[in-house]
């Protein structure tokens, strides 16, 4: 009769670790390797400045609701030299006093080159939008005072091009503040018949 030694599951489990170990190396060697480019290269997020605004309708009408209707030139610069981006989703809205007042406009999927710079001319609308009672009553009281503070927001998500490697996607968030005075026409240009263009170089706050 012969002996089993009992080696036979032991060699299978043997391999089975050894084949763990090795993935596990693998994967961290790409995420230091990764870790170490992103250090060595210092990504820098890309800086937005709010160009202009063009105001073609800004009406409050009883019960609080707010017809806006905007084209806006907003312009973006990757500073990095070595590093691109692909800016996968962004979306463009105005907000007043926190609250959004018009419907968010997609921009196309781009990408941005090494120290490339890209220009966006979208527009922004809402028909009347529902409105805070609050934000009615001090949106009123703004128009009959002069300059409306408001809030151009582009949200979406980005993605860093290193050489070859591409990483995986980051939420980006730019807020550009800008002044609408309809009640001062003369602070814009006239574009048209009822049109009002403004223009701002307003540098935005950029989170990524």
């Amino acid at each position: 009769m012969s002996k089993d030694c009992g080696n036979h599951g032991g060699g299978k489990e043997a391999a089975v670790r050894r084949i763990c170990a090795a993935i596990i190396a693998f994967v961290l060697i790409v995420l230091i390797t990764i870790f170490l480019v992103w250090v060595i290269l210092r990504p820098t997020k890309p800086r937005f400045i709010l160009q202009d605004a063009t105001v073609f309708a800004f009406n409050l009408s009883q019960p609080n609701l707010l017809t806006s209707n905007f084209q806006i030139t907003l312009a973006s610069r990757n500073p990095n030299s070595k590093i691109g981006i692909y800016y996968d989703r962004l979306h463009v809205y105005a907000t007043y006093r926190n609250q959004q007042i018009t419907l968010r406009t997609a921009i196309p999927p781009t990408y941005q080159g090494h120290k490339e710079d890209n220009i966006w001319s979208p527009f922004v609308y809402g028909t009347a939008v529902p409105i805070a009672p609050y934000n009615s009553l001090a949106l009123g009281d703004e128009q009959g005072r002069g300059p409306v503070p408001i809030m151009i927001r582009a949200d979406g998500r980005v993605r860093w091009k290193v050489g070859t490697l591409i990483t995986g996607k980051y939420h980006i968030h730019v807020r550009c503040a800008a002044l609408i005075n309809l009640g001062n026409k003369a602070g814009g240009v006239l574009v048209g018949d009822n049109a009002v263009k403004f223009t701002y170089l307003n540098r935005c706050s950029v989170n990524v």
